[in-house]
């Protein structure tokens, strides 16, 4: 038996206004350590002993200390509410069963959050298998960071040195190369590093969802869990699965195969001219001068890819789109120069070299050299350039553009396709392209038109045979080209 004076409570034992307070403490009251789901009250550690002392209250049920006791008791009946009515989906004491709730189908309280706990169970292991996608994107969205780094690193390395070998002439170009091989690099590494913080941005929405379904599956009180329900179970849940495209680096890899071919064609210039020189030296007894060497180095100073509108505008080319190769529901217009389709078929001749599958079309005139064009649409479309040999009247890959190797096709729907491999790329938005084809260097060029020209997308490639101009239309929509 404990006797003499009790020490003062510290004040950190003392209820605060964020605190639940003893419901039967007087003066200044104690933080509840407990509150009771039948006496609907809350206590302290001294008045809660009689919870545990006398046989009365052994069944009584303890939860966490709780503001919201009166949640529990019906306001009609002034009940504790132990029922749960699945015909309104609210709680109600027993006498409600009996009055505006009879034969509504009724059920315990603890019936009911142990059905909807395992709702939430379920739904929270969906949430945790996205947040396990996300990360595994991460990942692999890392290794492609890392992958990119390298190869550009490698690039620029390997530039480097056969660089050291070519003359002075080259020097200036071999600078503006290293900064494209840097361009690309940024490019990429942006591209990557936005989708890898979309992921994570994703990841970390989802473990705040977790985390709020986590605390509801922990309450204790079932009418509580089942109050706040209703709104944690419409949290929005994932349906997210790994698509992570990974590119292959062949952009790098040809920047270095271009270097080493431009090294060797040097060397052959060379050779060639030095004979030239020697032969002219020995007929006419004159100093060789090396003109002819300067003449066919031309091709390594030429000037690199043009950055504003006036510059791309140098190289702008008309296009007329072949009546020949248009498809039936296709109507050009505007001198051949705008095409729409339609929903009835157009009076065409038959033709060898007209799409009959696709609603698909070519232009009249091939590209060679440097060329530019824009193209202004509303809807779906889909820029392509493509060899004159591609398939026109079969269904299947052979014939779409972009589903093969003969054809390049830009989709207004953020993503490139060739050779039925398709990329993700950064769209604007844009209504209107830009597009720059440089084909002895093998460079096409997607730009959103501005006085800046933003790029959206670059291929480097190696192009067998000239190139044509090609459209496919969809949504009844009209494409408009020009370079005004």
């Amino acid at each position: 038996m404990k006797t003499g004076l009790q020490a003062a409570p510290a004040d950190h034992c003392f209820a605060g206004p964020e605190d639940v307070a003893c419901d039967f403490c007087t003066g200044r009251k104690l933080k509840a350590i407990n509150s009771c789901l039948v006496c609907l009250a809350s206590y302290c550690e001294k008045h809660l002993q009689p919870h545990y002392d006398s046989a009365t209250f052994k069944k009584h049920k303890l939860v966490e200390p709780s503001k919201n006791l009166q949640v529990n008791i019906c306001s009609d009946h002034v009940k504790v509410m132990k029922v749960f009515c699945r015909t309104d989906q609210k709680c109600i004491c027993y006498l409600c069963c009996l009055d505006e709730h009879k034969d509504h189908d009724t059920v315990s309280a603890k019936e009911e959050r142990t059905e909807r706990q395992r709702e939430l169970e379920e739904r929270r292991g969906r949430i945790r298998q996205g947040i396990q996608d996300r990360e595994k994107d991460v990942k692999l969205l890392q290794q492609e960071v890392e992958a990119i780094n390298h190869s550009a690193d490698k690039t620029v390395e390997d530039s480097e040195k056969i660089f050291t070998e070519l003359i002075r002439l080259i020097k200036k170009r071999r600078t503006k190369i290293k900064k494209k091989i840097r361009s690309q690099q940024e490019t990429e590494v942006s591209r990557v590093k936005e989708l890898q913080e979309k992921l994570e941005q994703e990841i970390t929405e989802l473990k705040k969802k977790e985390a709020e379904l986590k605390q509801l599956l922990n309450t204790e009180d079932h009418n509580q869990f089942l109050h706040s329900y209703p709104s944690l179970s419409a949290l929005s849940e994932s349906t997210h699965s790994s698509s992570i495209n990974i590119r292959p680096l062949r952009n790098f890899e040809d920047v270095t195969a271009a270097v080493s071919e431009l090294r060797d064609k040097l060397q052959d210039i060379m050779r060639d001219t030095l004979t030239n020189a020697s032969h002219m030296s020995t007929c006419s007894r004159e100093p060789s001068v090396n003109h002819l060497t300067l003449a066919e180095m031309h091709f390594l100073l030429q000037e690199v890819e043009p950055t504003s509108r006036f510059e791309f505008l140098k190289y702008s080319h008309t296009i007329t789109l072949d009546q020949n190769t248009a498809h039936t529901l296709l109507l050009l217009s505007e001198r051949n120069r705008k095409v729409t389709v339609t929903d009835q078929h157009q009076s065409y001749s038959t033709h060898p070299d007209r799409f009959t599958t696709y609603s698909q079309v070519l232009s009249t005139e091939s590209l060679a050299g440097r060329c530019y064009w824009e193209v202004e649409w509303k809807g779906r479309v889909r820029l392509a350039v493509a060899y004159k040999n591609i398939t026109r009247a079969k269904w299947g890959n052979e014939s779409r553009f972009g589903y093969n190797n003969k054809s390049w096709c830009f989709q207004n729907s953020s993503r490139f396709r060739h050779n039925n491999v398709w990329t993700l790329i950064s769209d604007a938005g844009s209504t209107r392209v830009g597009v720059y084809l440089d084909h002895s260097a093998g460079v096409l060029s997607f730009y959103d038109v501005s006085e800046t020209m933003t790029l959206l997308h670059r291929v480097q490639t190696r192009f067998s045979q000239p190139l044509y101009v090609g459209f496919w239309v969809g949504d009844f929509i009209t494409v408009s080209q020009n370079c005004s």
